[in-house]
């Protein structure tokens, strides 16, 4: 036998009846009229075909029937109301999955070291990290949330800023004792680099209201970017950097900068979510703990 929503609805309020040990107080304990109560135990014992409660002016008793039915209509509302509690322990304490995906360097320069400090801080969220410098589709994926070093495309998606960064020009001091050390951004052209694909094809300096666009061109290409600074600490060419990055390799003397008194276009990076999710509490736990991790950072 199939049983409809409005029977469940019956089921409930038949549970109700006997543990509040009257139709009129089970009535008060749901909010709804007596008569409402009456009314789904005639229609349950209806669509039964049997009898569930003895009734008189001042008692109900349940019938043998009426027992064992009963058992099972108090685990369905027990259920029920174990489902609702585990909703609003949710919303009070931030708990389940989180699925992230974040771009290689960046996630073990900042991310993962950030998401060890709020694992502490919040030991129900379970991660699941992937890192990767391809752009994943997000709802396809089942991502939560994507760290992107990128403006966003997608307008379907929803996006908070967490930090930008400064960008360097960087070389290796061994390609510059070979190759000279550019002085004018006129220069660039005139070198190697070591070429990230997953940028843009040209560098943009600006200094005062003069800018300049260099293509990047070079004998070495990589699609990730712990890769490209390792191919321009061994010599391959010039490369721009985000500044965490080039900071500990310009101070270890690995890396050089050039063109110090030019600007370079800034590294923007994004928490992008799906719509819908802005309003998840562990959803906006991590990207604000990630917020206040770039800042320090920065």
């Amino acid at each position: 036998m199939d049983i409809s929503f409005e029977q469940l609805k019956s089921m409930v309020v038949f549970s109700q009846v006997i543990e509040q040990g009257s139709l009129t107080a089970a009535a008060k304990a749901m909010g709804i009229s007596r008569g409402v109560v009456s009314y789904h135990l005639k229609k349950l014992e209806d669509q039964l075909g049997v009898v569930l409660l003895n009734r008189t002016t001042r008692s109900i008793s349940l019938t043998e029937t009426g027992e064992a039915y009963y058992q099972r209509c108090r685990t369905i509302a027990h259920q029920a109301h174990e489902a609702n509690l585990q909703i609003e322990k949710a919303k009070q304490e931030p708990i389940g999955k989180l699925k992230i995906t974040c771009p290689v360097n960046l996630g073990l320069q900042i991310v993962v070291p950030a998401l060890n400090e709020f694992r502490r801080l919040y030991p129900l969220i379970e991660l699941d990290v992937s890192l990767g410098d391809e752009v994943v589709n997000i709802i396809k994926d089942g991502v939560d949330l994507a760290i992107r070093g990128a403006p966003l495309a997608d307008s379907g998606l929803q996006a908070s800023k967490l930090a930008s960064f400064e960008t360097y020009l960087c070389g290796a001091p061994e390609y510059f004792r070979l190759r000279g050390k550019p002085t004018q951004p006129q220069e660039l052209y005139d070198h190697d680099w070591v070429v990230y694909r997953q940028a843009a094809n040209s560098v943009h300096l600006s200094q005062g209201g003069r800018s300049f666009s260099i293509s990047v061109v070079g004998a070495v290409s990589t699609n990730n970017a712990a890769a490209r600074t390792l191919f321009l600490e061994g010599g391959n060419g010039i490369g721009r950097i985000p500044s965490y990055d080039a900071k500990p390799r310009l101070e270890h003397g690995s890396l050089e900068r050039i063109l110090a008194d030019y600007r370079c276009s800034d590294i923007d990076v994004f928490a992008v979510f799906p719509p819908g999710t802005a309003n998840s509490k562990k959803l906006r736990l991590v990207v604000d703990f990630l917020k206040q991790a770039f800042s320090r950072i920065q």
